[in-house]
């Protein structure tokens, strides 16, 4: 099945919000084993959304809109989309009252501007908003169909989860597709495919392997859809044997971080960060896990120099002596991270990330790393051949390596 997302609104084509309606929607669909083939913005425009919904009507079997819903002049997505599907607008009492037993609960009174989002199209299917005031609408013709969503990013997703997902299950049953996803380290895409080559060619029709590189990893996606679903394990254990030799962890939000959450959780300890090269990246790994919050009490971006020495207790002579780039000041960037923020453990980085800034004592790509714990101080430097990006990239895998090894047994190879 062919589907098209469409989201509606002036501020996503003035950059004023981000898009992540679309991704998620697109995630969603991808799982129920649809084939996402377009996603659109456009204006809150009369002609720009009747022009783009019959474009996807006639492109697919499946259209999810969001956004324009909302009580103002300038949402008019409720009134094309009656037009096009030819239906009257007509208030719906059981709409009303839903509207005003949600802002009763909510503690406020109700206005035109909500009354006028009872009037709905009156042969729309009509899905009933419980986190706001805004309902979507289910329309069908010639065997397609097109869901209009509010545009907040929580009312929709939980109209997705709650009747979207479940009517497509039901209308579609014969939908099928999964995948599994895991993280190669420190081998560029380009070799990574070169050693994929042969496995990929003996890829049964049905599956598809999907290269997604990242600073310091590739992410390999496997999917598999119609009946391969029931042969993805196999097929996914005879990747892993591929990948014999490579370091890689498993999952779609695998790596690193995870690991040093867990273990971090398991010894009952938290965690800062003192990052200057690194940018605050580091810190961003560690809290992109749900529950980091039990293990991650802060960071100190000190880019500047003056930073490391107020901030975070560098001695002003270490840095006129070793220069900020050195074993001496990320010793003293970490240790002054964990004092100030009170951890039992903290990284700190230094370096050079590119594409300038590099001297012949240390060039471009040069990072010094530093881990304080409860009984000790280490520093490490690597010097990366990357752009300034991937630069970044290694030196957070290799700072949160370190951390974990030294959070493990309290040693990391010098």
């Amino acid at each position: 099945m062919k589907a098209i997302i469409i989201t509606i609104g002036d501020e996503i084509l003035l950059g004023q919000i981000l898009d992540t309606n679309s991704q998620y929607i697109s995630r969603q669909l991808t799982r129920l084993g649809a084939e996402v083939a377009d996603i659109l913005s456009i204006a809150d425009q009369r002609e720009e959304i009747w022009q783009w919904v019959d474009y996807a009507m006639k492109q697919a079997e499946l259209i999810i809109v969001t956004g324009g819903l909302g009580p103002t002049k300038d949402d008019v997505t409720k009134k094309v989309l009656a037009e096009y599907f030819d239906t009257r607008l007509v208030m719906n009492e059981d709409v009303l009252k839903w509207i005003g037993k949600l802002l009763e609960n909510g503690g406020m009174r109700m206005n035109e501007g909500n009354r006028s989002q009872a009037i709905l199209p009156e042969s729309a299917k009509i899905l009933y908003n419980r986190k706001g005031t805004a309902s979507g609408m289910w329309f069908e013709r010639d065997g397609k169909v097109l869901v209009s969503l509010p545009g907040v990013p929580f009312e929709m997703e939980d109209l997705m989860i709650q009747c979207v997902i479940p009517e497509l299950q039901r209308l579609y049953p014969h939908l099928h597709l999964d995948y599994r996803m895991l993280k190669v380290y420190d081998i560029p895409e380009s070799e990574l495919a070169l050693l994929l080559e042969k496995w990929e060619e003996h890829l049964p029709e049905g599956f598809s392997l999907a290269y997604l590189p990242s600073p310091g990893f590739v992410k390999l996606r496997l999917t598999a859809k119609g009946d391969q679903v029931f042969n993805l394990d196999a097929r996914y254990d005879s990747l892993k044997e591929a990948l014999e030799g490579q370091r890689y962890t498993e999952g779609e939000n695998g790596g690193t971080e995870r690991e040093l959450g867990e273990l971090l959780m398991l010894k009952g300890k938290t965690i800062a960060t003192a990052e200057s090269c690194t940018g605050g990246n580091i810190a961003a790994q560690l809290t992109s896990i749900a529950g980091s919050s039990a293990y991650f009490r802060g960071s100190v971006v000190a880019y500047a120099n003056d930073v490391k020495e107020r901030v975070l207790g560098v001695c002003p002579e270490s840095l006129e002596q070793f220069g900020a780039v050195s074993e001496p000041v990320v010793r003293q960037m970490a240790e002054g991270a964990r004092r100030l923020i009170g951890t039992d453990y903290a990284v700190s980085t230094s370096g050079i990330a590119g594409p300038t800034g590099g001297t012949v004592e240390k060039p471009v790509g040069t990072v010094w790393i530093g881990v304080a714990g409860p009984e000790r101080t280490i520093a490490r430097k690597f010097v990366f051949s990357f752009t300034r990006e991937r630069n970044i990239g290694k030196a957070t895998m290799k700072a949160i390596e370190m951390v974990i090894e030294e959070v493990r047994n309290g040693a990391v190879n010098r």
